[in-house]
């Protein structure tokens, strides 16, 4: 099979003897022929499984007529807003507009709609009024059920009942995609639709062989009712235990969902990966300069899926589960070196991993039997007893990688978890070859808080086991001679977070010498457990209340007290410590966060100093000053990168 681009106009196809197309795939996304964009994947696998696939990637949402540019397709239409939400990725979590979309040619924001897959499939409709149309990727994947809608500010209907689709295939699709596609082309008998793996869709009735889930309408009337809703749905994904679910949607409508996918075996995973990808964008995007995401995904190697760290603000196990699925050494070491033929490649991989870089494999071997654990995870609050800690098959891919020609460095950028790690009783051994080979100069990982409260509801561990991880990272660089920082990814306004929490973090943020560039506000996203805790102020699983920051001005104040040291929130971070009762933290000396206000007084006696005082006097003024502040608190003894994995003024 030549490796050629799938026709993105008529000529195209019929330059290939075609007709018409079988199906049409739509995406709120440019043309990037390459295994990390999942319209690549789907439209390879469907060609592999012999359908006839033409592209339409971000057409004119606006002209019905561009959704006519193949005519009708003798089977369908398959819709995806890209392999990111598009709301998400169109606002930020203030609600503002993005300037710009790394997944459209030049990186131009605009090009696809807000609800990319709604939105297409009302064009479609009127296009074609009777044609099947199969949604699928994240944006379908995650709203599959009624869910609360955080840019509405309200619970929507399942996007297969807003977009008028004919199925909706959820979580990572390759065998339902086949699945499905084989039913259009046999008549699409309703008898066949429950054997579907991996897919919803809607019925007159409801179906008694189900799981009741409450309906929209008492989710919308009860957020008790949502949190039992989420619990449930939260609770069944999974491809082995799962049940059918059944949600009523209307007076006489009913979503019916499906049991998950089963994982992908080594072999099938490999399989995707020797499809005939030309691993770029198509050549219409050179006018633009490409498509800016490539250049994030083009020398890396994805090596899983699936992810049993299951944190609950992450909406991966709602799409691709908890079960790890990985791709066999031999399958990514090709890969690899396919890569250093590439025109472009400098010497360097640029990450080996997934969702998780260090789970290669399931947790524990019950998993493959009888699936993830109902209503229990496998390393929150401690690692699970049965969990299967080993990086021994990981370091043994990195270092057939590192010895391919021409590979001068591996990195991994992907998380790694590091409770994981610590769980593993050769933690040092394997942190040792890993900072001595695969770090470049920072490790990234995710404590996300230090607040008890805020942990728990992340489902995230305890401070204490991130110190540990620290202080071994601070001691395995000592002795290599490397002076490499570690980065923690931090999170405000989390549910559970109040000013308490938050000052709690700024605290220790001040005491380790660290400030963050950026801030990570909570994003309330469809999928996933913390959603829920943020729209209901309830905790799922306990109905127990939690707090919630909602209010613009509470959200500012959590993320200013992550970067206290910035002058421009001082303000801020003034007025939050004492709505939390802790002036003790404004003041001038090294335990305080925040200077007081300025005192008019005292700087008109300072400019009178500087206007009539000798230069030498002015400079020492300048410098009693400064005297009782320290700068270490601000992280700068530590270089702008971060800090070392030392701990100073541990409390």
């Amino acid at each position: 099979m030549n490796k050629q681009f799938l026709p993105v106009t008529m000529d195209e196809c019929r330059q290939r003897g075609w007709d018409q197309p079988d199906f049409v795939y739509v995406c709120g996304e440019a043309y990037v022929d390459h295994p990390s964009f999942g319209h690549a994947i789907i439209s390879r696998t469907l060609e592999k499984a012999g359908y006839r696939v033409a592209m339409l990637c971000l057409p004119d949402w606006k002209d019905e007529s561009a959704f006519k540019r193949f005519g009708k397709p003798r089977l369908g239409f398959l819709v995806s807003s890209g392999v990111i939400d598009s709301m998400v990725n169109h606002y930020t979590v203030a609600k503002k507009r993005r300037h710009d979309d790394a997944y459209a040619p030049g990186g131009k924001a605009g090009m696809r709609p807000d609800r990319a897959v709604v939105v297409y499939c009302n064009r479609i409709r009127q296009a074609y009024r009777d044609v099947p149309i199969l949604i699928g990727g994240v944006e379908a994947s995650l709203r599959r059920f009624s869910h609360y809608d955080y840019w509405d500010d309200k619970v929507r209907h399942s996007v297969l009942v807003d977009s008028g689709a004919t199925l909706l295939m959820y979580g990572m699709g390759e065998k339902s995609i086949v699945e499905c596609a084989n039913w259009v082309a046999d008549g699409m008998n309703p008898a066949e639709l429950p054997k579907l793996r991996g897919v919803c869709y809607m019925s007159k009735t409801a179906d008694p062989t189900c799981l009741q889930l409450p309906s929209h309408q008492e989710v919308i009337a009860d957020r008790k009712k949502y949190c039992e809703a989420f619990t449930l749905q939260y609770d069944e994904q999974d491809p082995i235990r799962g049940k059918r679910m059944c949600q009523q949607q209307d007076k006489d409508r009913y979503l019916i969902q499906n049991q998950p996918s089963l994982p992908l075996t080594r072999e099938e995973h490999d399989a995707i990966y020797e499809l005939p990808f030309t691993r770029t964008w198509h050549p219409m995007y050179a006018k633009d300069g490409g498509v800016p995401a490539l250049q994030e995904v083009e020398f890396s190697l994805a090596s899983t899926r699936g992810c049993f760290g299951s944190c609950n603000f992450c909406a991966i196990t709602f799409h691709q589960g908890r079960i790890i699925q990985s791709r066999s050494q031999e399958s990514i070491v090709k890969e690899a070196r396919l890569l250093t033929t590439l025109p472009n490649f400098k010497g360097y991989i640029h990450d080996v991993g997934g969702p998780t870089a260090n789970f290669r494999m399931p947790a524990c071997e019950h998993q493959g039997k009888v699936g993830a654990c109902k209503q229990r995870q496998c390393l929150f609050p401690k690692p699970c007893k049965n969990l299967q800690v080993d990086h021994t098959e990981f370091m043994s891919l990195l270092r057939q990688l590192r010895e391919i020609p021409k590979v001068k460095k591996v990195f991994v950028r992907s998380g790694l978890r590091y409770d994981y790690i610590m769980a593993d009783p050769h933690a040092a051994s394997f942190l040792k070859e890993f900072c001595e080979h695969h770090v470049s100069g920072q490790l990234k990982v995710a404590p996300e808080h230090v607040s008890p409260q805020v942990l728990d509801k992340m489902g995230k561990p305890r401070r204490q086991l991130y110190d540990s991880f620290c202080d071994l990272y601070g001691r395995v660089n000592e002795r290599l001679g490397k002076k490499q920082y570690l980065i923690p990814y931090l999170m405000s306004s989390h549910p559970g977070s109040d000013l308490t929490a938050a000052v709690e973090l700024a605290c220790y943020l001040r005491d380790i010498g660290f400030q963050p560039d950026q801030v990570q506000d909570f994003y309330p996203t469809p999928g996933t457990l913390s959603t829920c805790m943020f729209y209901t102020g309830l905790d799922p699983h306990t109905m127990k209340p939690v707090f919630v920051a909602r209010s613009p001005e509470d959200k500012a104040m959590q993320r200013a007290l992550m970067q206290f040291g910035n002058p421009r929130n001082h303000d801020l971070v003034r007025k939050a410590l004492r709505l939390a009762g802790r002036e003790d933290l404004i003041g001038r000396d090294h335990e305080s966060l925040v200077p007081p206000e300025r005192d008019p007084v005292r700087d008109a006696r300072r400019t009178a100093a500087k206007r009539d005082n000798p230069a030498h006097e002015r400079k020492a003024i300048r410098h009693a000053d400064k005297q009782p502040q320290k700068p270490r608190r601000h992280g700068r003894d530590d270089g702008p990168q971060g800090h070392t994995g030392k701990l100073r003024n541990k409390r």
